[in-house]
């Protein structure tokens, strides 16, 4: 999709296709004859684009709920858009430490941060360098009537001058044509210009990949990872006024893109982990219990933290399962009750999983070179239900110091 189809797109009689595309069977046995009576009335670049926009606005949903259907995405810019929920916990950062503010974001994508912060009442200033990917933005701050606070030009975030803001959001690009980028020298601009950038302002959050060395991490600045629904999805650092006390953080948000009203505490949907100062966690035998902290737990180490709340240790220090005799539900850990500790054998693990007559198998690993998918093969278990009885197990693929062991084990309900 150009900008010429684009704005096209977003003239009468292309919100009229819209409409009719998005009535339409766009699935994918229905989109060629969809795509074919669309084409016998409107140009085939017009029919395209529309396609391409209602399909792509099926899997904004995940991200951005009901906003998704009024919404423009390129497929690049969906992948890297930060979802509604995590968008609008950070502008809250913004909104209570910085009230007013005005802020310039450097690379701003389809609009996402820039959206929640405006909602959040705060003015901002988003440049964004490929073209289309700026006009789209606009197009949402528009369609969701926050243009009159927020704005999006065509820019070169490393020739932009912050003098004048009150903050900076920064959001360099993490991939290329080759995949994913981890080493921040590699960022699009480099991290180190984003950070000098930065630094320029009272305040500032840049986004970060969640493998960030804790060494790159600035001194005076805080860490944040973020996981929603269990899964890491990113990782910031704040600096200047939005920094807070601690050094590192991990923050919990829910499955879906609402969020709660509640500040951050045990007890809602969100909730937030710092370090404690307790030191190294234990090293144990194994108990009754398996802990498997959350990914931004893990991620900001603060593994030792949830050892500390459900009074457990580690089996090996270097590795982040934790196991207590005791059962005390956390939000920052998944529960698991340990049947049995065996030493790793396939053949002794198939005959111990037919004798406990187990129907569904669910394999994880942590520390172990097991493939998952050809342990599940070799054990009987090609499909999810493969074995012959009823019963439902995990096995944890992992080692103490240099010896494999496999634990059976059950999640525990609730916990």
């Amino acid at each position: 999709m150009d900008i010429a189809s684009f704005r096209a797109l977003r003239t009468p009689s292309g919100q009229a296709l819209l409409d009719e595309a998005a009535a339409s069977d766009v699935s994918e046995d229905g989109l060629l004859a969809t795509a074919s009576r669309l084409r016998e009335r409107h140009a085939p670049s017009l029919v395209a684009a529309a396609l391409t926009q209602v399909r792509l606005r099926v899997r904004a949903r995940a991200k951005f709920a009901a906003d998704a259907d009024r919404m423009y995405f390129t497929q690049a810019g969906l992948e890297q858009a930060t979802r509604a929920s995590v968008a609008a916990y950070r502008a809250r950062r913004f909104e209570a430490r910085l009230p007013g503010a005005r802020v310039l974001e450097l690379g701003c994508g389809i609009g996402a941060d820039l959206i929640a912060r405006a909602r959040a009442g705060l003015a901002g200033e988003g440049v964004e360098l490929d073209p289309l990917t700026a006009e789209v933005a606009r197009a949402n701050l528009a369609a969701l009537g926050l243009d009159g606070l927020a704005s999006v030009r065509v820019g070169d975030a490393t020739e932009e001058d912050p003098s004048g803001f009150d903050a900076v959001f920064a959001d360099p690009g993490r991939r290329t044509a080759r995949g994913r980028v981890f080493d921040p020298r590699s960022y699009e601009p480099p991290f180190d210009i984003v950070l000098g950038m930065a630094r320029r302002v009272p305040a500032a959050c840049l986004k970060v990949a969640p493998g960030i060395p804790h060494e790159a991490v600035p001194d005076d600045a805080e860490a944040e990872w973020i996981s929603v629904g269990g899964d890491v999805k990113e990782a910031v650092i704040w600096l200047g006024g939005l920094a807070g006390e601690a050094r590192r953080r991990a923050t919990l948000l829910p499955s879906d893109t609402r969020l709660p009203d509640a500040e951050p505490s045990q007890g809602t949907e969100l909730w937030t982990l710092t370090p404690r100062g307790s030191g190294e966690p234990d090293v144990r035998a194994w108990g009754r219990y398996l802990y498997e902290p959350d990914g931004a737990v893990i991620r900001a180490h603060l593994v030792g933290e949830v050892a500390d709340l459900v009074g457990g240790g580690l089996a090996d220090p270097r590795i982040a399962y934790v196991t207590s005799d005791e059962l005390r539900p956390t939000p920052f850990a998944s529960a698991y009750e340990i049947e049995d500790v065996l030493p790793f054998s396939v053949k002794r693990l198939r005959a111990e999983l037919r004798r406990r007559e187990v129907g569904v198998l669910t394999v994880k690993k942590r520390g172990s070179a097991v493939d998952v998918d050809r342990l599940r093969r070799d054990l009987g278990f090609g499909g999810r239900r493969s074995g012959r009885g009823a019963k439902e197990l995990t096995l944890v693929a992992t080692r103490v110091g240099s010896d494999p062991v496999a634990l059976l084990a059950h999640p525990v309900a609730g916990a």
